[in-house]
């Protein structure tokens, strides 16, 4: 058997309103959107460099309620950023609260609008 898989070209979220995940993803998170195709959905497509994160306006069965405080024993979405601090101010500024990573890593979790779990990691040098 061939490895065959090279990397992840996207993970996609399920948001309630598009236009108010965006305020928070290219607001607070400073993400750029991309082009788009035409679905018969709304939602958004948003760079990561080599990766996009897709943001999707569909019917979401999970509750948003009763989840982990701590989005690292949920599900979640885990970035490499290069400096969490600008970050963290980014989050404090924008009233997420957030959470830091019980390894000892520099490493936090905060949770979207829709309650999505998020890890923002700081890439070591």
């Amino acid at each position: 058997m061939t490895k065959n898989i090279l990397c992840i070209h996207h993970s996609s979220l399920l948001v309630k309103n598009t236009q108010a995940s965006l305020k928070f993803y290219c607001g607070v998170l400073g993400l750029q959107q991309l082009e788009r195709p035409n679905l018969p959905y709304d939602g958004a497509w948003l760079d990561l460099g080599n990766q996009q994160l897709h943001l999707l306006e569909l019917y979401n069965p999970d509750p948003i309620t009763g989840r982990p405080d701590h989005g690292g024993r949920d599900r979640h979405v885990a970035f490499y950023v290069t400096n969490l601090d600008p970050l963290k101010n980014d989050l404090e500024q924008g009233n997420v609260k957030y959470t830091v990573s019980a390894s000892g890593r520099r490493a936090i979790f905060c949770r979207d609008i829709d309650g999505n779990a998020l890890e923002f990691i700081e890439k070591p040098d």
